[in-house]
Formats: C-alpha cells, sequence, structure tokens
C-alpha cells in the first residue's frame, strides 16, 4: 500500500510541475478579487485619514492600497469585506 501512495504522490508532482510549466491546465483555479479599497471609503464618505484611524492603519497604508502598491491582508481584509458589505456602520465614527 505504501508504494501505491508513493505512486500517487509521485505523480501529483509531476502533475504540478507540468501545470507550472504551461504543458497541462489546471482542472480548477479559485480565484479570489480583491476589494477596491478606494470604492469602499468613497461609499464610508470618509477621508483617506478618518478611514484610516477607523481601520486601525495608517493612512500611508490606506494609500498604498488604493494605489494597489499593497494588498490588504488578515484582519484588515476582513474589516474591509464587512465594511463594503455595510458602509453605514461608519457612520457612527462621523459623529465622533
Amino acid at each position: 500500500m505504501k508504494e501505491e501512495l508513493f505512486n500517487e504522490l509521485l505523480a501529483s508532482a509531476q502533475e504540478a510541475v507540468a501545470i507550472k510549466k504551461g504543458e497541462v491546465k489546471a482542472a480548477r483555479v479559485t480565484s479570489v478579487a480583491l476589494p477596491d479599497v478606494k470604492a469602499i471609503r468613497a461609499r464610508a464618505h470618509l477621508k483617506q485619514e478618518e478611514f484610516a484611524r477607523v481601520v486601525g492603519v495608517s493612512s500611508s497604508l490606506v494609500q498604498a492600497w488604493e494605489q494597489h502598491k499593497r494588498t490588504p491582508t488578515g484582519s484588515s481584509l476582513k474589516l474591509l469585506r464587512v465594511i463594503e458589505k455595510h458602509p453605514n456602520m461608519l457612520d457612527i465614527f462621523k459623529m465622533a
């Protein structure tokens, strides 16, 4: 049984190399669209500095996201997804 598993693993690795070289097309490709930070911020009606404060990052990082120089990750990405779906939740910060 161990040889069978090894051969299956070897075939899988060879297939991965062939896909990387473009010799074989991948059976399934998963892609995730990144959030449009500028559009999210615009819908929230916040300036970069205000938006940065709300998200908990620097305004230079927000600027880098908007210019596609950096990519949001981790908790920032999750928060951006929430704000994208519910921009009105930031109304409380406009009163402060």
